[in-house]
């Protein structure tokens, strides 16, 4: 499947939910080449409670989370074997490096690139953006189990 895909149908395809669900909705996938994702950064979100009261910031170990969401739902589309009852784990984050704050109000921009695979592990390379600014880039890892 190519295109876009709604929250409703990234549902089906990611076992996440409120509040650890960080990707709103997919707004360009090429399978086995490339995702573009966007996640919607609001004042409400539970972790800016405590990180931090008096300046909320969005904590760059979920942007990191945010990417690996976004690898799983391009080996979703990339793999006809794979797609609902599939899981995905994050298995490696390298190279991971944080440019730019996130705070509410941002749109952060997911791009995953496919890197390669051998058999249950897929490579990839991530970027996440604000305005069309870096604010965190990283190589990520996912394995995939099939139930």
């Amino acid at each position: 499947m190519a295109g876009t895909l709604d929250i409703l149908q990234i549902q089906k395809l990611l076992p996440h939910r409120y509040p650890f669900l960080l990707v709103d909705k997919v707004v360009e996938c090429e399978p086995g080449v490339s995702l573009t994702a966007v996640k919607n950064v609001t004042f409400n979100e539970p972790f800016f409670q405590g990180h931090f009261p008096n300046q909320p910031i969005m904590p760059g170990v979920l942007i990191m989370e945010a990417l690996a969401q976004a690898t799983a739902l391009l080996t979703s589309q990339s793999d006809d074997k794979l797609g609902e009852g599939a899981v995905y784990y994050l298995a490696g984050i390298d190279n991971a490096r944080f440019k730019r704050q996130v705070v509410p109000g941002d749109q952060l921009r997911l791009s995953v690139t496919y890197l390669k695979h051998k058999r249950h592990l897929w490579s990839f390379d991530c970027r996440a953006e604000v305005d069309g600014e870096l604010a965190a880039s990283a190589q990520i890892m996912c394995a995939v189990s099939v139930a």
